[in-house]
């Protein structure tokens, strides 16, 4: 056997890319189905959304004129467990990026705590966060504030269809998510852990009321663990999307 010669005619370079043309061509699918910057929207307004925002807003105006130090307890023990537990360990560093590890039933009960935040269901809120580190603040992001700065706040939330129950679109995003039911069930049911929350602080606020005040107790307290405790955390969030991409040094 005569042995090849190796020159540098026939050597040919390594390929850059191993994917067939059909995978490409779903990548770049995914990439097209799950466009959400502003250019995507069309110009459309989410009315179920906008009027649902608004009246939030008007709940929490409406519970500054009825503080007590329940009322205020009763926000803060909802914000840390919708926020901070909810948002910021569950849906952020566990489902998202999958930053550490927890048995199944504690990451259960931190995503039921995300759903408190109004913010949508598991698999809707990870698959738009992974969205938006996958175009960050280019094309596709979906609250850039490239598109405007009331846009990366609020703007994004009200404009454009609604996709929390298409999880089959939303699960190229997190396959990892809709392949447990759970998290579907949370997903498609995201609202009624709000609906719960809010029938005990009722039940709570009347019976912590002072006589003949059961019906003030109980509305004011929900005015302040649910309506004014989530305006403040969607503010929160939505800060992080239009403030912190603003202003600031990037570190990385």
């Amino acid at each position: 056997m005569t042995p090849t010669t190796i020159t540098p005619q026939n050597v040919k370079p390594a390929t850059k890319s191993y994917a067939t043309p059909a995978v490409a061509e779903v990548v770049q699918k995914v990439k097209q189905d799950l466009r959400m910057g502003r250019a995507h929207q069309q110009g459309r307004i989410n009315w179920i959304t906008t009027i649902a925002m608004g009246l939030f807003h008007v709940g929490a105006i409406a519970a500054l004129f009825c503080f007590s130090w329940k009322n205020l307890a009763a926000f803060a023990i909802m914000y840390f467990f919708a926020i901070n537990v909810g948002i910021g360990m569950a849906y952020h560093r566990l489902l998202t990026h999958r930053g550490y590890k927890t048995p199944k039933w504690v990451e259960y009960f931190v995503s039921f705590c995300g759903t408190l935040a109004l913010e949508g269901g598991p698999i809707f809120w990870v698959a738009t966060h992974r969205v938006h580190h996958q175009n960050s603040d280019q094309e596709g992001d979906p609250h850039t504030p490239h598109d405007g700065t009331w846009w990366a706040h609020a703007g994004w939330i009200l404009s454009g269809r609604a996709l929390h129950s298409e999880t089959a679109l939303l699960g190229r995003y997190a396959p990892d998510l809709t392949r447990d039911p759970v998290h579907v069930w949370l997903s498609k049911y995201h609202y009624a852990s709000i609906v719960l929350t809010g029938v005990l602080q009722l039940v709570i606020g009347a019976a912590l009321a002072s006589p003949g005040h059961a019906v003030y107790g109980a509305v004011s307290m929900l005015l302040w663990g649910t309506f004014l405790r989530v305006t403040v955390g969607l503010h929160a969030t939505w800060l992080v999307n239009s403030a912190t991409h603003l202003w600031g040094k990037r570190r990385f």
